[in-house]
């Protein structure tokens, strides 16, 4: 597995995170330890929570939707202009 480059923990650190959480240790505490904020541990344990192991993993940034996206057709004469002033 490849790990993001600006993954604060793998997956399996997560784990331990949310483990410790799980036997009761304060989030503030265990989240400072990690150097990560209360609120990313806190998302990290809904998803693990929800979706068990799988949900530690890293997510995609880029959006599963795009309405206002550029039509096919602009973009293609957008990319035809640039190619000829190139």
């Amino acid at each position: 597995m490849t790990v993001h480059a600006n993954a604060s923990l793998t997956p399996e650190g997560r784990l331990r995170l949310c483990l410790r959480l799980d036997a009761g240790r304060p989030i503030a505490h265990i989240a400072a330890e990690a150097g990560i904020s209360r609120r990313c541990l806190a998302k990290w344990y809904a998803r693990w929570r929800t979706h068990g192991e799988d949900g530690l993993l890293d997510h995609s940034s880029r959006p599963s939707a795009s309405p206002k996206r550029t039509s096919e057709g602009i973009a293609d004469l957008v990319e035809a202009l640039w190619r000829q002033t190139k």
